[in-house]
């Protein structure tokens, strides 16, 4: 078994220029992990917490008298270095290290180890993993909303997902096909466009949202393809960014629409019904169980994802399945903090037939562990964006692993098509 031998730490900045903590672990004196804290932009309320008081400075210091406990550990065992974390952190939210160090330091491990044992970093997390089945990637074509600036849609992301693919690759080359159709699309209604994008690379068009919707749909007909059965659209609505606690509504600021809760899910049915969208993740705010279950419900040929409503926590994901609040859960370590967090959470969620979709954050690095972790936990799709360095490492990843030869196909789910 490999051993932690070092570890090192340092302070780094991400895709959108914020400061962030990369460490580096290695085993048996030799084999280098070394892995790099995401941050997002919209952010669950019970996400595990970055940095202590919020300051990327004070974690990095305090970790630094921390590290000696780590050595000796198996690298290639998530479990007990989870363990020995929360040893240091017994809080829920990992607010006395740093859901960034305790991100890094578990991916840098497993890292280190698949490196000393000679496997792919799947392979560590997932060792009776036979076949390959990629993961449908799900394209970022055009945000809003956090991810992007004024007069831009108030729903999050407009997404696609080549369903009928028989290959990554060509998986892969649709979506970017796509992604600069829509672009071609945007210039014909916006002259004065000037190539703005989000923070995921999705183009970012002072357009309303139904308008958005029916740009991207126009533009996956032009390239060819049925919006309907071969690229299928999805929309992640973030809708714990557009919920009022106070007046109990759905506020669309910059398209000046209030809707209670019941509009809001005749809202999303709608556009579930219209478009068929594949896709729907956050419909509602974080705290709607009840009413997620009802959207739920309501169109068993669409994944009602869950992100803000789970926030990669296994209790959550109980609770979810209990209520079947969702039929999809989005997979974010950091989230979770650990590693062996997410693993947890990825069980949780196959056990109850909850598909899951491994994702990136906004702000990123160009690490491209997520790819492995997509496909040792069989997700059904991995959301990471079309364009940028950031989010083409890790489709470019899955292509690598593309060609160890113990390929079955693309994921299976008997609603994709």
């Amino acid at each position: 078994m490999p051993e932690i031998t070092s570890i090192e730490e340092r302070l780094v900045f991400n895709s959108r220029g914020d400061k962030t903590i990369e460490i580096d672990v290695l085993s048996d004196n030799k084999y280098q992990g070394r892995a790099c804290a995401p941050s997002g932009a919209s952010v669950g309320m019970y996400e595990a917490q970055s940095f202590i008081q919020n300051d990327p400075e004070l974690t990095l210091k305090n970790f630094k008298g921390l590290k000696n406990k780590f050595f000796g550990i198996d690298s290639s065992d998530p479990k007990n270095l989870h363990n020995a974390i929360k040893t240091v952190d017994p809080s829920d939210n990992y607010s006395v290290i740093g859901g960034s160090v305790a991100y890094a330091l578990t991916i840098a491990s497993v890292d280190s180890a698949a490196k000393a044992m000679n496997v792919p970093f799947y392979k560590v997390l997932n060792p009776k993993l036979e076949k390959i089945s990629f993961p449908y990637p799900l394209g970022n074509v055009l945000g809003g909303g956090a991810h992007a600036g004024p007069g831009t849609p108030d729903l999050q992301e407009f997404l696609i997902c080549p369903v009928k693919s028989l290959s990554i690759f060509e998986a892969i080359s649709l979506n970017s096909h796509i992604h600069k159709e829509v672009k071609k699309s945007i210039e014909k209604i916006d002259s004065k466009f000037t190539y703005g994008k989000g923070d995921e690379g999705g183009w970012a068009p002072a357009i309303i949202n139904d308008r958005a919707i029916e740009l991207v749909e126009n533009a996956i007909i032009r390239c060819g393809y049925d919006p309907k059965k071969e690229i299928r659209m999805g929309i992640d609505f973030a809708s714990s960014s557009l919920w009022d606690n106070n007046r109990k509504v759905y506020d669309y600021q910059r398209e000046g629409i209030i809707r209670t809760t019941e509009e809001q899910i005749e809202y999303v049915n709608k556009l579930i019904h219209d478009y068929n969208l594949i896709y729907a993740e956050d419909p509602l705010h974080e705290e709607d169980f009840e009413n997620m279950s009802i959207i739920t419900k309501d169109n068993p040929m669409c994944l009602v994802t869950g992100d803000d409503l789970l926030v990669t926590n296994t209790n959550r994901a109980r609770v979810a399945a209990k209520k079947r609040a969702c039929s999809g859960a989005i997979l974010k370590v950091n989230q979770a903090g650990t590693l062996y967090d997410a693993m947890l959470f990825a069980e949780e969620c196959n056990n109850n037939n909850i598909k899951i979709i491994t994702s990136h954050r906004s702000g990123e690095s160009v690490d491209n562990h997520i790819s492995h972790i997509s496909i040792a936990t069989n997700s059904l799709m991995i959301k990471t964006g079309v364009v940028g360095g950031e989010r083409i490492s890790k489709l470019n990843e899955l292509l690598r692993v593309s060609e160890y030869g113990l390929i079955e196909g693309m994921a299976k789910w008997s609603n994709v098509s």
